[in-house]
């Protein structure tokens, strides 16, 4: 069972949230709250999975909710919650550690798909707009032709399933494309997580475009780039 807290400063959205997620069988709304605050409070308190994070709230927003949430909580999923996904308040909250975002204008059936997504940690939610809004706010380095420093201890697979990931592909899309088991590419993944220090796959992918790893605009890593650690 996934434990969703809904953190909207408009009762009426959080209705409507709660009425959509108590319909499905494998997930719970296990609380509500007004304002950043009151999110960190009840998440804690009431060991929520997933917090869905109203970007924009009265008192403390949902930017700040978030860092301070995971600063202390590891294993929270945070998806924010917004009107606008080329959003900068939305980037800072996936630098922040938001496993994800999703618009309130979307669908039912997507919003439980992304609920189910932050969960399993398995893939990017909505990857295509994830990757175009970190393209938009990124400082666009200068393409390097060496591996950069938080990369370089990557093995020649992890750099594979690595690429793959920045391309927002599942566990099991990014296992049939390397013909390796999806047991397999989860390892590689919680490895790379580890190497380069981050919290989750958005994280690293973030971390892989502000780096310079992989060119903005092409999905690709820089021309010349080897991918072996230093002599």
């Amino acid at each position: 069972m996934i434990r969703v807290l809904i953190a909207d400063d408009e009762a009426l959205m959080r209705s409507g949230l709660r009425m959509i997620l108590e319909a499905q069988a494998d997930i719970e709304v296990v609380g509500e709250a007004g304002d950043g605050a009151e999110a960190i409070r009840l998440a804690k308190e009431l060991a929520a999975d997933v917090v869905l994070m109203d970007i924009r709230m009265s008192g403390m927003d949902g930017l700040e909710a978030t860092r301070r949430l995971l600063a202390t909580q590891d294993s929270a999923r945070v998806l924010i919650l917004t009107t606008f996904d080329l959003d900068e308040y939305v980037y800072e909250a996936l630098k922040a550690g938001a496993s994800g975002f999703i618009l309130k204008t979307v669908p039912a059936d997507e919003l439980v798909r992304a609920i189910r997504s932050a969960a399993a940690g398995d893939a990017l939610v909505s990857p295509a707009i994830t990757r175009r809004l970190i393209e938009e706010y990124i400082r666009k380095p200068t393409p390097s032709t060496t591996t950069p420093d938080r990369f370089a201890w990557l093995t020649d697979r992890e750099l594979d399933v690595l690429r793959l990931v920045t391309q927002g592909l599942s566990n099991a899309e990014i296992a049939e494309d390397l013909f390796l088991s999806q047991a397999t590419v989860k390892t590689h993944i919680n490895r790379i997580l580890t190497k380069i220090n981050v919290r989750d796959r958005v994280q690293a992918v973030v971390l892989a475009y502000e780096s310079g790893f992989v060119v903005p605009g092409t999905g690709n890593p820089p021309p010349g780039t080897s991918g072996r650690p230093p002599p």
